[in-house]
């Protein structure tokens, strides 16, 4: 481990070098690349030397041991070793976390797809309570949450709603959200004060930037029509509604929110660049099936992570076995709780897989 943290302070250095070089500066592309491989390392770095710096204190320490000192002074320095000791293995337990390899994903902005599946109007409603918990989320967060397409229900739901959510790190917190989703609750519709059960599946993608997935002009089957409306002087006449079908793999993107057939492409496009590389990872992370097995999961649609359970205010997170009974709290974009024991559960099997090789 030792080996690996040296080399990763070396190439630190010389990233100090290569990032004052006059021919670096001037090339923008190696200048972000550096400058961007210096930052995933930093922490890294300085964690490490501090690991040295307190392993030099605890060596003076215990060399003070061997003179002679007076009673009260000897106290002092074997307090003095015990609490440089403590902090040597908290920091060995910290580095050891920091030298898991980084998903390369982790930094992205996020594009969310949610839809509504078993439970009609009720799995559209549970939709918009998961949409408006994210957004809530992103806010505390200082990230912004940008609406790309939505079909509303009559009720105050949503059949289908697609959001970006930009912010450093966004993707690295929010990536095990991917799943089913189940409510229990009484129905405001239902008389007899029974629970229903109802889903909705939630997908995760990070935002993928052209130079990560190459989509040719040629690939995209490129098709406009008019907008849908509610009747009258609200129905967009113009052909400002795209859709956008990538050939190779067949996805397809509907865009309309926008009455710019422009606008409506660029966010067409930013999904369906998101969606195809997304179905690369997942080809990609399926030849790896003892990383799949030991990984919280970020990959598996259909699997039911978590359940919301109203009239006992619980949440229980089936991945981990974790029950909190704050669902109003986690409602209202508190998530902070189950997010951080999502990544303590992953750094722990990908920790363990680690000592296991």
């Amino acid at each position: 481990m030792f080996d690996r943290l040296q080399a990763v302070e070396d190439r630190y250095e010389k990233l100090n070098e290569l990032l004052s070089d006059p021919a670096i500066i001037n090339d923008s592309k190696k200048l972000r690349e550096y400058s961007k491989e210096q930052s995933d390392i930093q922490e890294t770095v300085a964690v490490y030397r501090e690991y040295k710096e307190t392993k030099e204190q605890l060596q003076d320490a215990k060399a003070m041991l061997d003179e002679k000192l007076d009673a009260e002074m000897r106290e002092m320095v074997k307090e003095e070793v015990n609490e440089l000791s403590s902090r040597i293995e908290e920091l060995e337990e910290k580095l050891k976390v920091l030298l898991i390899p980084k998903d390369p994903n982790d930094d992205k902005n996020v594009i969310f797809e949610i839809r509504g599946a078993a439970g009609g109007d009720e799995a559209a409603l549970f939709a918009g309570d998961l949409y408006r918990m994210y957004s809530r989320y992103a806010e505390s967060q200082g990230w912004k949450t940008e609406l790309m397409d939505a079909s509303p229900t009559g009720l105050g739901g949503f059949k289908e709603i697609i959001f970006m959510i930009n912010g450093t790190g966004a993707y690295s917190k929010l990536k095990f959200e991917n799943g089913a989703h189940r409510v229990q609750r009484v129905p405001e519709t239902e008389s007899g004060g029974r629970i229903h059960t109802s889903t909705a599946t939630v997908a995760c993608l990070p935002e993928a930037e052209e130079v990560e997935v190459e989509i040719h002009d040629k690939d995209i089957r490129f098709d406009t029509f008019a907008s849908s409306g509610a009747g009258g002087q609200s129905v967009n006449t113009t052909m400002s509604a795209v859709r956008l079908t990538h050939i190779p793999t067949g996805i397809t993107v509907s865009m309309q929110d926008e009455k710019s057939q422009h606008k409506n492409r660029d966010k067409a496009m930013k999904i369906l660049r998101a969606r195809v590389y997304d179905k690369f990872q997942q080809e990609a992370q399926a030849e790896y099936d003892q990383v799949r097995k030991s990984a919280v999961g970020t990959g598996d649609r259909s699997e039911r992570i978590r359940t919301y359970n109203f009239p006992q205010n619980r949440v229980t997170d089936h991945r981990i076995g974790l029950t909190i009974q704050k669902l109003d709290q986690i409602l209202e974009g508190k998530l902070g709780e189950i997010i951080d024991a999502l990544i303590m559960e992953d750094q722990s099997a990908k920790l363990e897989r680690a000592s296991d090789e």
